[in-house]
């Protein structure tokens, strides 16, 4: 027993110096067995997997984007929580700064990335085939959206560790990727993609100040036209983050106490914009700022965790219409589109008796629709972008967008500020 053990370090210190005087003389590159070998993602079996996995990664990002977003675009009050569900201190007061924005640019960049490479490999792969092919459709549809969350809601625009470009850089890249799906979707006779893309280019073009173009794709989406981003009730990490963060256990993270959605509901009772109280829980979970605890009105627009949220819908297309309209001084034609909505709700109708006030209705009006849909923040930078006229929240002091990462800028030498 005792040459035994004595023996194992020895002959573990002789193993390990002659492995050390092997390696000496041979080429020293590793292989990481971890990855996945890329040549794996070439089999067409793969196919389907890519693009969950760029759909799955767009849900995260929207997930993160809308929920802060909401916060600093007054959809929604802090209730308290600064931690993992919660608005940090400066998101409560309007601020997206750079070294809060990480985990929403990581998430949004990666979306984009791995839609884009997803097609760009099933292209090479699949050759003339690939316009058949239902996976490559679905993933043009995933690079039109991620682009246009990135769009809609970042400032700057950076693609893949490359220059500081304006963020317009991301519609070029969504309206390309719509085009080129709507006319696969086409020729694949796929209506619930070429919905999906049609509703994703009227929006990018709406940012283009391309209305002609958003008013044409528009035209031929019904009302009762929707695309929707799902979530999943089985893995916390797929879970609807609106609904998560008010769900009360654990989370009373957020109130529409102190918003324009508050009182709007409590005297229209849309159910759009739809908020409940609990009176065994009165307030949120945390004082806020010196405002203490406030009032915990829940949203109810997402009821579950799985609650999806909306990409496109055809009341969305109304609204584009409208503002069309209104853009080019038809007045009576923009309320009407606004108003059809109303009344199928039996909700009293806008009026307006100038253009200014017409414009203060629509403004209210995407509000209340798109309500926590990650879409507000790119309203409002648009808006006074253009210098457009009537009233909605104020924003004064507010960011509208948010910041490119401290790492990313850190990180990146093509970046300059």
């Amino acid at each position: 027993m005792h040459t035994t053990t004595s023996l194992r370090p020895r002959r573990r210190a002789i193993t390990w110096s002659i492995a050390v005087l092997l390696l000496s003389a041979c080429n020293l590159e590793v292989t990481n067995p971890g990855p996945v070998n890329a040549t794996f993602l070439d089999d067409k079996a793969a196919f389907p997997a890519l693009v969950n996995g760029a759909g799955r990664d767009l849900a995260e990002a929207l997930n993160w984007v809308s929920y802060t977003g909401a916060a600093v675009a007054r959809e929604l009050h802090p209730a308290g929580s600064t931690g993992s569900f919660g608005i940090t201190p400066a998101q409560q007061g309007g601020k997206l700064v750079d070294d809060e924005t990480g985990t929403h640019w990581q998430l949004a960049q990666r979306a984009r990335w791995t839609s884009e490479s997803s097609v760009a490999r099933m292209k090479t792969v699949l050759g003339t085939a690939y316009a058949s092919n239902a996976q490559y459709l679905q993933g043009l549809v995933w690079v039109g959206y991620s682009n246009r969350l990135l769009a809609e809601n970042f400032c700057d625009g950076v693609i893949d560790g490359g220059a500081k470009q304006d963020y317009t850089v991301y519609i070029t890249r969504s309206e390309a990727a719509f085009t080129e799906a709507i006319t696969v979707a086409t020729s694949q006779n796929n209506t619930t993609l070429l919905n999906a893309a049609k509703g994703g280019r009227a929006a990018i073009r709406l940012l283009k100040k391309d209305l002609a173009g958003a008013a044409a794709d528009a035209a031929g989406l019904a009302n009762t036209f929707a695309y929707k981003m799902p979530y999943n009730a089985i893995d916390a990490n797929q879970y609807n983050r609106i609904y998560w963060a008010i769900a009360n256990t654990p989370y009373r993270a957020h109130t529409v106490w102190g918003t324009y959605y508050e009182t709007y509901y409590t005297s229209t009772n849309d159910p759009r914009v739809a908020w409940g109280s609990d009176p065994k829980n009165p307030v949120g979970d945390a004082a806020v700022g010196n405002l203490g605890k406030v009032p915990w009105y829940f949203e109810l627009k997402f009821a579950a965790k799985n609650s999806p949220i909306n990409l496109s819908s055809g009341w969305e297309m109304r609204l584009l219409e409208a503002e069309a309209k209104l853009t080019g001084g038809d007045v009576a034609g923009a309320l009407t589109l606004l108003n059809g909505r109303r009344v199928s709700l039996n909700l009293a109708p806008w009026t307006a008796a100038n253009a200014t006030e017409a414009w203060t209705a629509l403004k209210r009006e995407r509000g209340i629709e798109l309500w926590l849909e990650g879409r507000r923040l790119a309203d409002f930078r648009r808006w006074t972008a253009n210098g457009t006229p009537g009233v909605t929240d104020d924003m004064a002091g507010r960011d509208v967008c948010f910041a490119t990462s401290r790492a990313e800028k850190e990180s990146n030498p093509n970046f300059t500020p």
